[in-house]
């Protein structure tokens, strides 16, 4: 699978995993768990686009480096600073339950578990990556 395809089928997978836990967190939980959810989720998602725009931007087509190494450690740093503050503000606000931002801001990993097992069900079964 080519890095462009990857990303794609990731991004999507990630929306769907953050659909399907604010819809399962609308119905069952709290109206502050799910917001809690719901925010985690769009927090996480955007911090990882980042994080891939970040990296995109630092090497060039060729794979060597197109940016200075410490521009790239100051942008992750300040990316970093600001996903603390932000997620600082809601867990000391009572806008959302702590329990929903942390299933909310835990997408990211679930949408890698996945992909992982996607993939080593399809190694172990002989098909293509």
């Amino acid at each position: 699978m080519d890095w462009e395809n990857f990303s794609k089928y990731f991004k999507v997978q990630g929306w769907l995993i953050l659909l399907g836990f604010g819809l399962l967190s609308f119905f069952f939980m709290s109206p502050a768990f799910t917001l809690g959810v719901i925010l985690g989720g769009l927090i996480i998602i955007a911090n990882f686009n980042v994080m891939q725009a970040t990296l995109r931007g630092a090497f060039s087509p060729e794979g060597t480096m197109a940016d200075k190494k410490s521009a790239i450690v100051a942008k992750y740093y300040l990316r970093l600073a600001i996903l603390g503050i932000i997620i600082y503000i809601l867990a000391t606000t009572e806008w959302v339950d702590i329990a929903g931002l942390i299933s909310g801001l835990s997408i990211v990993v679930v949408n890698i578990v996945i992909l992982g097992i996607r993939f080593a069900i399809k190694t172990s079964s002989g098909e293509t990556v």
